[in-house]
């Protein structure tokens, strides 16, 4: 038994045979990026620190698919799958054609269900809708990229929404009985601990179904990465110890169903300024797990009812 509900307990409840993720880009842009919010993206933003392609796709989403399944398969020859549109806003286009797109994903053999990563301020009722109908049919999952809780940190990385909207967006997914996720980031620069822990206990108080979790990078290419060059002094990089004490305090924090599907990032080693720990994913995981165990502690133990989920 873990200390905290990991993402694997909820894909376990959900099918009774092994699932993997299989991310796909399928060209889409961000309305962060292409003028209509802004330009130049957020601005720790490089799209190739955590998807398998850049820019416009080379291969078609069936084609993505097939690559995917036969890595997988050779070890897992009865293991099933879930699209995962990862790349920018996954919803950022005409409804038609969106829907044509996960239909063929959803069409290819041995894909069971669709997770879609967006923008809370890029989700149209009519889409909504669509999700709704196939969350009866299959297994749908939304993932938002909340990012932070504090509207003068969404500005300084120049998100381009509130965190309003993603109050917003969280809670019309929910109410349509589509299982919601959200992404935040650990240590953007300004927030405090106080902060930090804060972010814990707001989004425990939203119908959240799964959450991620990963700490600040600072990724060639980005406009925080000219930043940090220039000063440095703005910005706080956690040691590797100080951020496994900051997951353990931030699930104590945490709502006890949430599932935690992940506490950190690793970005390729080519685009990775800092911080540098050294360590895998799931070593990490490891020595966060350690640590709970060391502290006596689980997810949910500080956790307070003080507002309806």
């Amino acid at each position: 038994m873990k200390p905290y509900r990991d993402f694997s307990e909820f894909l376990s409840r959900k099918f009774p045979y092994k699932v993997q993720k299989i991310s796909i880009n399928a060209g889409f842009t961000c309305p962060n990026r292409d003028g209509s919010k802004g330009r130049g993206g957020c601005t720790y933003c490089n799209n190739q620190s955590f998807s398998p392609g850049y820019g416009k796709p080379t291969k078609t989403i069936s084609e993505q698919l097939a690559d995917g399944i036969e890595f997988f398969s050779r070890k897992y020859p009865e293991m099933k799958y879930l699209a995962y549109f990862q790349s920018y806003t996954n919803t950022y286009d005409s409804v038609d054609k969106l829907i044509a797109m996960y239909e063929e994903a959803l069409a290819y053999p041995d894909v069971v269900g669709i997770i879609i990563g967006t923008r809370p301020d890029c989700m149209p009722d009519d889409l909504l809708d669509y999700f709704a109908e196939l969350n009866k049919k299959t297994f749908v999952l939304i993932e938002y990229g909340v990012e932070s809780t504090l509207n003068k940190t969404l500005e300084r990385v120049n998100r381009q929404h509130t965190w309003e909207e993603s109050v917003e967006a969280i809670g019309k997914t929910a109410g349509k009985g589509i299982p919601v996720g959200a992404h935040l980031i650990l240590g953007l620069p300004g927030e405090t601990d106080e902060d930090l822990l804060s972010h814990a206990k707001k989004l425990s108080q939203l119908p959240l179904t799964t959450l991620k979790i990963h700490q600040l990078q600072i990724i060639r290419g980005t406009a925080m990465a000219r930043e940090y060059k220039l000063l440095p002094e703005s910005f706080y990089l956690f040691e590797m110890d100080e951020y496994i004490d900051l997951c353990v305090d931030f699930a104590e924090r945490l709502h006890p169903d949430l599932y935690i599907e992940r506490f950190a990032s690793q970005s390729p080693k080519s685009l990775l300024i800092a911080p540098d720990w050294g360590v895998k994913n799931y070593e990490l995981t490891e020595k966060i797990i350690k640590r709970f165990k060391e502290r006596k502690t689980w997810q949910g133990r500080l956790y307070t009812d003080n507002a309806a989920r």
